[in-house]
């Protein structure tokens, strides 16, 4: 039987106190371009990938994302090539695959059709950034029945009684947004932070995964121990577009160092 989402995660932490978690636009800069990205982070020991499905209006994203967005669009991205990329992922990468994006792209595929191109690539699920739980009930039910997941987001905003809500509905992971806006953004990685992934794991025992604003190794080795994966996207596409696939899987590597060292250097 294929592991769930959750299965692997559990299984990856059994080893490991953090898990990394890597985010790539597919068709930015190019679909070669992701397949060296997706060499470095294999390189460089991330355990579980994001792939993004571009769309015109990605209300989640900073500029950086949002660039990458539409450059990718204008490039002549289809959603076909996208599930394309991500067959080829899943032979390059060890861990689960999922992917990110916004509800239009099922909308207009249909939601049947959309589980059955997620299945057949091999993804454990799927990030809607812009699909609540109850206007995706039917769609979450379905991937569930598949074996795949779809993940639930929560902010620090979020209300307790929502916060629980959320959390019976989700599966496989919950992604922790650090603060209220968009990615890319800097974040204060302090005590309300800490406070926020305490409550989150208070209402489920689902594993969590922290973005907005993990840059470096200091961020990672703060969230160890308060969270089970560290979400970085920006930070990655910044060094790829200055250094290409080898700055990006040494910046991989560095951050392993922060969760393997604390922050302190190797």
């Amino acid at each position: 039987m294929v592991e769930t989402l959750e299965q692997s995660l559990r299984r990856a932490l059994a080893s490991k106190p953090l898990l990394l978690m890597a985010h790539l636009v597919a068709g930015y800069p190019s679909f070669d371009d992701n397949l060296h990205m997706l060499e470095a982070m294999r390189e460089g020991g991330v355990d579980l990938v994001e792939v993004q499905f571009p769309f015109s209006e990605p209300v989640a994203d900073g500029p950086v994302f949002a660039r990458a967005n539409q450059t990718a669009l204008e490039r002549g991205t289809r959603v076909s090539a996208c599930f394309d990329l991500m067959a080829r992922a899943r032979n390059i990468l060890p861990g689960p695959l999922l992917m990110m994006g916004y509800c239009n792209t099922v909308f207009h595929m249909g939601e049947g059709r959309f589980l059955e191109k997620l299945a057949a690539v091999g993804a454990a699920g799927f990030i809607l950034a812009d699909l609540p739980p109850e206007l995706g009930a039917d769609l979450y039910g379905r991937a569930q029945a598949l074996g795949m997941s779809g993940v639930l987001i929560l902010t620090p905003n979020t209300t307790l009684e929502r916060k629980r809500e959320v959390a019976r509905q989700a599966r496989g992971l919950i992604y922790c947004a650090a603060r209220k806006g968009v990615t890319g953004l800097k974040t204060d990685f302090g005590g309300s932070v800490e406070d926020f992934l305490r409550d989150v794991g208070a209402v489920s025992p689902l594993p969590r995964a922290l973005g907005f604003g993990v840059r470096a190794p200091a961020d990672v080795a703060f969230l160890r121990g308060k969270a089970e994966m560290a979400v970085v996207g920006t930070a990655a596409l910044e060094t790829y577009e200055r250094g290409g696939a080898r700055a990006l899987a040494d910046f991989y590597r560095r951050l392993q160092e922060g969760v393997l060292t604390g922050g302190r250097e190797a």
